[in-house]
């Protein structure tokens, strides 16, 4: 929770030194995007091969594991497309923010980079303001609802709420309110959602 409200705050903060200070170091701001897209894909990385967890599942993999991601999956871009129809969006641009599953940083960078060739700096920049605050609302309502989603929707609806945070952020929520033999499930999501995100945010984006 400490680490969104302080995501939310420099957000805020970036848009108010953009408004209210103008110096030609600004001009680099595409450059270093590029930069932190190429950290932030190497970070997802190495995150994933040093992962004690991804070794074990590796492991103790079978086909069927997948199943529970891929459901994930369809339903965050199901309602990610009739939020779109209901917000009058583009539907490409509004499954592309549901994309993210709740990995804000990657996913933001990653569409502006992608969108700014086709609809130009401001509006990239903006969409991705709007991946980013969907998706650390998306950690958010997870953390704050997993009892509640556990008690009326099933063990299994806090790791399908919590999308790629099931196996950082949300994994100790998890384990409290969905049990421990859940985990391994909350394991498998985190891990095939990371590989997606990049995947899925450039075929919806380009």
């Amino acid at each position: 929770m400490k680490n969104d409200i302080i995501v939310v705050a420099s957000l805020l903060g970036g848009v108010l030194c953009g408004i209210s200070i103008h110096t030609p170091l600004f001009d680099y701001c595409h450059d270093v995007t590029g930069i932190l897209l190429m950290v932030l894909v190497f970070q997802a990385g190495l995150n994933l091969g040093a992962n004690c967890d991804f070794k074990a599942m590796k492991e103790n993999f079978r086909l069927s594991s997948l199943l529970f991601p891929i459901f994930t999956i369809g339903g965050t871009l199901l309602f990610s497309a009739l939020a779109s129809m209901l917000l009058a969006m583009n539907l490409n641009d509004g499954l592309a923010v549901g994309s993210g599953f709740g990995y804000y940083s990657l996913s933001s960078v990653l569409i502006v980079n992608f969108k700014e060739a086709s609809i130009g700096m401001e509006l990239a920049s903006r969409l991705g303001a709007i991946a980013l605050l969907t998706n650390v609302f998306r950690e958010m309502f997870a953390l704050i609802g997993a009892p509640i989603y556990a008690k009326r929707f099933g063990k299994l609806a806090p790791i399908s709420a919590a999308g790629i945070t099931a196996i950082d952020v949300c994994l100790p929520a998890i384990t409290k309110y969905s049990g421990q033999e859940y985990v391994p499930v909350a394991v498998v999501q985190g891990i095939a959602l990371e590989l997606a995100v990049p995947i899925l945010i450039t075929f919806f984006c380009c």
